[in-house]
């Protein structure tokens, strides 16, 4: 099993996560988990809920990292009229600001991985976005079924 795709693409992504982690902490005073969040956000720009399924949390825990993200002044939280208790979710110039510029660091870092490592980042790309539409179309639940 260690020698798996599966396994090692998994392991890749711990790492990557794990470094990602320490270089936001040491260069934007910032970790992986709350970027992400800030990130789900822009990508949403939708409520607190959407942000949970993108981030693939529990909106309790969605939650309490929105709190803390918006007591910081990274984002802007209200209330969605007839709602009930759904919130909207906004980043401020800051948060926005912030997610810019960890985002370039992070594109920055991997690129100049990706580089080293011999392998071509247009066509990294390329695959990874074929793996990613698959599993957005809920086809990894048919794995074992042929296409």
């Amino acid at each position: 099993m260690p020698d798996s795709l599966s396994y090692e693409l998994h392991k890749l992504t711990a790492r990557l996560d794990r470094t990602a982690d320490e270089l936001l902490r040491r260069e934007r005073g910032i970790s992986y988990a709350r970027f992400l969040a800030l990130f789900a956000i822009e990508q949403n720009s939708g409520s607190q809920r959407d942000v949970a399924e993108w981030l693939g949390q529990t909106e309790p825990s969605t939650s309490r990292m929105v709190a803390v993200l918006a007591n910081e002044g990274l984002l802007e939280v209200t209330r969605i009229e007839g709602g009930g208790n759904r919130r909207q979710l906004r980043l401020t110039d800051r948060g926005a600001g912030l997610v810019d510029a960890c985002a370039r660091l992070l594109e920055g870092r991997f690129e100049e991985l990706v580089r080293r490592s011999g392998v071509s980042y247009q066509s990294y790309q390329q695959q990874t976005r074929r793996l990613l539409d698959q599993l957005q179309a809920g086809r990894l639940d048919g794995i074992d079924e042929p296409a």
